[in-house]
């Protein structure tokens, strides 16, 4: 009699420990997530059924957990037709250990682990993080090819990143997927959580609110919350883009710009530099991307900010000892890279003939930001190195990798004078290129039969580079043969693109993306090459290799080995002594 009533409960115990392992997920912060002592975060638990509050229970390490946390629960009777779900917001965990939270619900029970760490004290003043947006190793090759030479098999110099005296691999994958995207990877780097494509500062949960998600905040966010040191945000892309929004922004959709750019004049930051300016203007402006009428640049001066829109205003602002808050938009939309700024005059240059370099914003956010006598955190992007590999225009992500290392250099020279400076230079994800050997025009045949390989590649003969570690002639008669591993449909003509940025692939009538005729028409003798991506792909997508990190200064030695992406905002804060102590 006995016989049926313990299948029964033999068979919740393993269905409902199967539920658990499969809906892991559903609570967030997720398993094996690490958090900083102290930082806030939401916490929410999605069930598959719909159920009562009241039947619902909750503990953490064991004890109810409202007995451990202060939030009150917010309870959401059914989410979008999957079931209920309850969210405690602005979470703090101030005791460092490991952290267990089960969720039990009559049908179901759900459980996760957590890693809450704490750091000692403060040990650097100021920490510059420089992101190479994309950056693989063939582009710091080319670019240290370019900008130093080689000659028998050595180089005539080093990148200003070379010789950091600290190396990491970076392990840059998602909570969702194995190949990441700017937003997730680098909302890794500012969280320390990991999160899915396209989202920043959140957790993707089942909300159907792009701003509604379970939050996680930003290293830019503790310390405006937890010190008075100043941060400063350069980026040559649009400032809305991922890799500066995921300083700012909590949004499941990285596309969410007119958020992001709100977010960047709340968030309270000293320095903000880059593109995207057509969303800092009201949408009765020109240009304008806005669907409302707020004017940003007009609240940014309100706040007392110096403005900036041309290289002139920038270094004049910067310079004055009076400055000590900046806010400069140089572009409508992304910046233009070096290659086309300094010598082909290519892409948007004669619109938009006065853009800094990034150089120069680095420049000027470090003279504003070390103003502050209790330090600054500088997150600085060479976001074109990306915007670059995806169409597979190697020459100017490597002119654009040349500037990240000129960018760095001025870093480090800050830091000879500040040896209280943590540097790191890492990308966020990488890219496929690979430098396979030299083209020869003087080779007779066909034009594949004149990539020299092994010992008929010889070396390439770029002219010495300039003051700025630039060669003023790229299409010479032996060049780095350049290919990428992931591509659409393409012509191959294995020459730099004078004219503008390489557009490979264009829609067809049936909506696939073909190689560019274009192209053929430029070159008659060009290669079609057959894309390896779905048709629906343009461009060259991200790969998982392993992003190479370097680092220098106070803090630096923990960078070693191979690391999780996550764990570079876990030496920034312990660094900065941002955490629970």
């Amino acid at each position: 009699m006995k016989t049926p009533r313990l299948i029964r409960i033999a068979s919740f115990i393993f269905f409902g420990s199967i539920t658990g392992f499969l809906q892991a997920a559903a609570i967030y912060p997720i398993d094996q997530a690490t958090i900083l002592a102290g930082s806030k975060f939401d916490i929410k638990i999605e069930f598959n059924t719909v159920i009562n509050l009241g039947d619902a229970e909750i503990e953490l390490n064991g004890a109810p957990i409202n007995k451990i946390i202060s939030a009150q629960p917010e309870f959401i009777s059914n989410e979008n037709g999957k079931g209920s779900s309850i969210l405690y917001r602005e979470v703090q965990l101030t005791k460092a250990g490991k952290y267990q939270i089960v969720a039990r619900a009559p049908q179901e029970r759900l459980q996760v682990n957590w890693d809450v760490y704490a750091t000692g004290p403060r040990r650097v003043k100021n920490v510059i993080l420089f992101i190479g947006d994309g950056m693989t190793i063939a582009n710091r090759t080319t670019a240290r090819v370019l900008s130093k030479g080689i000659q028998e098999g050595k180089y005539q110099g080093r990148l200003a990143f070379d010789d950091m005296p600290s190396t990491a691999m970076i392990g840059t994958s998602g909570s969702d997927s194995l190949i990441t995207d700017s937003a997730n990877s680098m909302s890794a780097y500012t969280t320390g959580h990991k999160t899915a494509v396209n989202a920043m500062g959140v957790y993707v949960s089942r909300a159907s609110d792009n701003l509604s998600h379970p939050k996680v905040e930003t290293i830019a966010e503790l310390i405006k919350r937890n010190t008075k040191m100043a941060v400063g945000i350069v980026s040559d892309a649009e400032l809305e883009d991922a890799t500066p929004g995921a300083m700012v922004s909590h949004t499941r959709r990285r596309a969410d710009k007119q958020y992001i750019a709100d977010q960047l004049l709340s968030s309270g930051a000293e320095v903000i530099l880059g593109g995207g300016s057509a969303y800092f203007y009201p949408q009765s402006t020109k240009g304008s991307r806005r669907k409302d009428e707020k004017n940003l640049v007009e609240n940014f001066k309100l706040k007392g900010y110096q403005l900036a829109f041309t290289k002139q205003e920038l270094l004049s602002a910067s310079e004055s000892r009076g400055t000590k808050t900046l806010f400069g938009v140089f572009h409508p939309d992304n910046m233009d890279g070096s290659l086309d700024r300094l010598y082909l005059k290519k892409n948007t240059v004669e619109q938009f003939p006065n853009q800094p370099d990034l150089t120069e914003m680095t420049q000027s956010a470090i003279d504003v930001l070390s103003r502050n006598p209790n330090g600054f955190f500088l997150m600085v992007e060479a976001a074109l190195i990306d915007k670059f590999n995806h169409p597979l225009d190697w020459e100017r992500a490597a002119f654009d990798t040349i500037m990240l290392s000129n960018a760095v250099q001025i870093a480090k020279d800050f830091a000879k004078t500040h040896p209280d400076t943590l540097i790191i230079v890492t990308p966020d994800h990488t890219h496929s290129g690979s430098i396979s050997g030299v083209v020869h025009d003087d080779k007779p045949g066909p034009l594949r039969e004149k990539v020299g390989i092994y010992a008929e590649a010889g070396y390439p003969n770029y002219p010495k580079a300039d003051i700025q570690g630039y060669p003023n002639k790229i299409d010479v008669s032996k060049r780095i043969a350049f290919f990428y591993g992931s591509y659409p449909d393409h012509y191959e003509t294995l020459h730099p693109k004078m004219d503008g940025t390489f557009v490979p692939a264009v829609k067809d009538d049936s909506g696939k993306y073909v190689a560019n005729p274009k192209y053929l028409q430029l070159q008659e003798d060009a290669i079609h090459v057959g894309g390896n991506l779905p048709s629906h792909q343009e461009s060259g997508v991200h790969t998982a290799d392993d992003a190479v990190l370097n680092a220098m200064g106070p803090g630096s030695e923990n960078f070693k080995g191979f690391m999780d992406n996550t764990e570079v905002f876990k030496i920034m804060v312990q660094s900065l002594g941002l955490g629970s102590k």
